[in-house]
């Protein structure tokens, strides 16, 4: 029997393929967004920008869901967890399967985004139900699985939706969700031992409709008119919901997050600096997937299939997967500090590149590999500036309040996107002009460089400490670098349920 929680030792060793398995479903989710935006559009008679919303949904609520389902997986039911949210993620696939309009597509895709909180409950079953040596072996392999499962599951749903049309793909992802639960109930305890902690049901309300009403309000606004009554009204309430969200949080005994870290200034870097990052991938990222699908009769683009935009998403993953080979070796000649304005240079670079140089196919391949070391290099230092911070029993929270702002960042830049190419799309046109495509494509490379500037000016001068204590536990620091740099790529981070650092670690 397993020591720490009574767990068999043949269910222990089915137990992180199945984790595994569930991992991957991140993967099929993501992959079913981004690559399929064009074919959306067209065969739903809606503009490129509209057809966006898949996109922006699925990470809407996966924003909110992520800290609600990381404060869940902390009771003693992490398997039913599991087991609601893949039910809601099957339900999801099958409504936009079955869609007969849009908003029913939408809503499916909103479903579906709720299996983008299940990796907080995955590495808290691992830490909880296995023993310390093989929790953190556990861990490193969820994050090298979901992140290389990222390029595997782009091409792969892609080509489903060039043969079979894009509503297969959906099937396709409902047949591995129900896969999946059926693993997961097999094999995953039912219950575990845990303290009882009370859920923070105003926090997580407040937060959600904050974060719907500013997407709503980002990708519709164009179409409403940025001082009409209605956007107005949803930015007025927004406010007034994030203010209430951060009064409550202060106050209440169990925060969803907790804020008070925002008074350390290497925490508000890595804070302020993923926001900002996630912004700018995602003013990259679809952009480019769509601009290889636009036909080349429009004069700009190249036409390419579903397939040949899902490929290149490839080159994303292996470039945040090569960054990681590289990053021992980077940080002990240079340090950690210049590796987030290195990275959001680079990612800059890639997005200004891009603007000037779109006449061959190569080049969005390479532009989205460069993007992806750019990425690595940027979200792997980030854990560093927080761990080095608090004390090792507030890793968890402070890193909570990491993933929600990239979560939500990932939200707004999918939403900024959308408005930005609804603003150069002639009423009844499906296809933007190219002055949308290349704007977005500014703001990403404007929101690195000033990633790079607060990222270097913000923490202020650096602690004489930190360079013995990256000495003492380089191993573990690095290890954690290199996981969220291989989950960068795929917008995603290890949660807070990996092996905290001891004490001695803060500067």
């Amino acid at each position: 029997m397993n020591h720490r929680t009574g767990t068999s030792r043949s269910v222990s060793q089915m137990m992180v393929p199945v984790l595994v398995f569930v991992s991957l479903l991140l993967s099929i989710v993501s992959s079913l967004g981004a690559p399929l935006i064009p074919a959306i559009a067209i065969a739903n008679h809606v503009s490129l920008s509209t057809a966006q919303w898949v996109l922006t949904a699925c990470l809407m609520t996966g924003a909110v869901a992520t800290p609600i389902m990381g404060r869940l997986a902390d009771g003693a039911r992490q398997r039913d967890v599991i087991t609601v949210t893949l039910t809601i993620v099957a339900l999801g696939c099958a409504l936009s399967a079955l869609s007969t309009n849009f908003l029913e597509l939408v809503i499916g895709r909103g479903m579906q985004g709720v299996g983008l909180g299940l990796l907080p409950v995955n590495m808290a079953i691992a830490r909880r139900h296995l023993d310390q040596s093989k929790a953190s072996q556990a861990i490193a392999t969820l994050s090298i699985s979901t992140a290389v499962g990222m390029g595997l599951g782009y091409p792969l749903t892609a080509f489903i939706t060039q043969v079979l049309g894009y509503r297969a793909a959906y099937w396709f992802g409902a047949i591995a969700v129900v896969a999946t639960m059926i693993a997961s109930i097999t094999v995953l305890p039912s219950r575990s031992v845990s303290r009882p902690r009370r859920f923070d049901m105003i926090g997580a309300v407040s937060l959600g409709l904050a974060v719907v009403g500013t997407s709503v309000l980002l990708s519709e606004g164009g179409v409403w008119g940025w001082t009409s009554a209605i956007s107005i009204g949803i930015a007025l309430v927004s406010v007034a919901l994030i203010a209430t969200w951060i009064r409550h949080e202060l106050v209440t005994v169990d925060p969803l997050v907790n804020l008070s870290y925002f008074q350390r200034r290497p925490i508000v870097t890595a804070y302020v600096a993923g926001f900002m990052m996630c912004v700018s991938m995602y003013l990259l990222i679809p952009v480019i997937v769509e601009f290889i699908q636009i036909p080349t009769h429009l004069g700009f683009g190249f036409g390419g299939t579903v397939l040949v935009s899902g490929l290149a998403l490839m080159p994303l993953s292996a470039g945040t997967f090569i960054a990681s080979r590289f990053l021992q070796v980077y940080e002990l000649h240079f340090g950690i500090r210049s590796m987030i304005p290195l990275g959001a240079l680079i990612m800059s670079g890639s997005a200004l590149f891009f603007v000037f140089f779109h006449s061959s196919l190569w080049q969005p391949f390479v532009i989205l590999g460069l993007a992806g070391a750019g990425v690595g290099f940027t979200f792997a230092a980030m854990p560093g500036f927080i761990i080095r911070a608090v004390e090792h029993h507030e890793t968890g929270s402070a890193t909570g309040m990491y993933q929600v702002l990239r979560n939500i960042g990932l939200s707004v830049g999918s939403a900024l996107g959308a408005a930005i190419l609804l603003a150069h799309t002639s009423p009844g046109h499906v296809y933007p002009s190219i002055r949308g495509f290349q704007e977005s494509l500014l703001a990403c490379a404007l929101l690195g460089v000033l990633t790079a500037v607060v990222s270097f000016i913000l923490p202020g001068r650096p602690s004489t400490g930190s360079i013995e204590s990256r000495q003492r536990e380089g191993s573990k620091i690095r290890t954690i670098m290199r996981e969220e740099a291989e989950l960068a790529g795929a917008g995603l981070m290890l949660a807070d349920e990996r092996e905290p650092l001891g004490s001695e670690d803060r500067p």
